[in-house]
């Protein structure tokens, strides 16, 4: 596999590549893609974080991220798209990592839509990210060829860069969570379609659907209701303070009540 190569983005030839490259992957036109050639350049110029990751030179991966508050402390990360195949999501967080920590950030903060398993894995997994609220229909109707016109619930992760679950998980080797023996089942799949169970347990396990985004092609109706589940089950655990200390097999959320864990 070639290196990956990440950088910032300063010139209007590069933020345009970078506006293709995500109307591709979200699959828009040019008047909806997720930001704009104006934004970006604007974000850029203000001294925001716009960066590209690079494969034998051809850009295969962007972000987008600007200070929030606590001002100077926080960077949230509004928009990252990158091909499969080549590890550049990976490339370009450790690189948005070291960015922000060089700048006296703390922590950075994103949010990503928590049916879809493999974003799931990614940001609590492969990042060490904490799942830390459930904003349902944050961003209205999108409609494009992941959200597919549905209520566009999310999670916000906040990403402690001094954490080491964070530090051991973007050297490559993430701290592994095992699955508590007394744990139940709150939301289960069955027949692509979700059963609900308890949620009153110490801990807990959340599943989600194999492939939200086909099934909001094939079956809108199944869809619909994974959408409501997660957002009354999900949601209203992390609302009673329950907290997401894992992701298992690329399957489903592990919660705690405990506030040691």
């Amino acid at each position: 596999m070639s290196a990956v190569v990440v950088r910032e983005l300063h010139e209007l030839d590069e933020i345009e590549d970078a506006f293709r490259l995500f109307c591709e992957i979200w699959g828009t036109g040019p008047g909806n893609a997720p930001m704009s050639v104006e934004q970006m350049r604007a974000l850029s110029h203000a001294g925001n974080y716009v960066a590209g990751a690079y494969v034998d030179g051809r850009l295969t991966g962007a972000t987008v991220g600007f200070f929030g508050a606590p001002i100077a402390r926080t960077l949230h990360s509004h928009v990252t798209g990158a091909h499969a195949g080549h590890a550049a999501g990976f490339a370009l967080k450790v690189h948005q990592r070291n960015w922000a920590l060089a700048r006296g950030v703390a922590r950075i903060t994103w949010t990503y839509d928590p049916l879809i398993r493999r974003n799931a894995h990614f940001n609590v997994t492969k990042l060490g990210g904490r799942p830390d609220g459930y904003m349902p229909n944050f961003y209205g109707s999108v409609d494009d060829a992941i959200n597919g016109g549905t209520d566009t619930d999310r999670a916000l992760v906040v990403w402690d860069l001094a954490d080491p679950k964070v530090i051991a998980a973007v050297n490559s080797t993430p701290i592994p969570v095992a699955v508590p023996a007394d744990a139940v089942t709150a939301l289960a799949v069955r027949d692509e379609r979700p059963l609900l169970g308890r949620t009153d347990a110490a801990h807990l396990l959340v599943e989600v659907p194999a492939d939200i985004e086909t099934l909001r092609r094939t079956d809108p109706g199944a869809a619909k209701e994974w959408r409501i589940a997660l957002r009354e089950v999900f949601g209203g655990l992390l609302a009673d303070g329950a907290r997401v200390i894992g992701f298992q097999d690329k399957t489903r959320y592990i919660l705690t009540r405990d506030s040691t864990a």
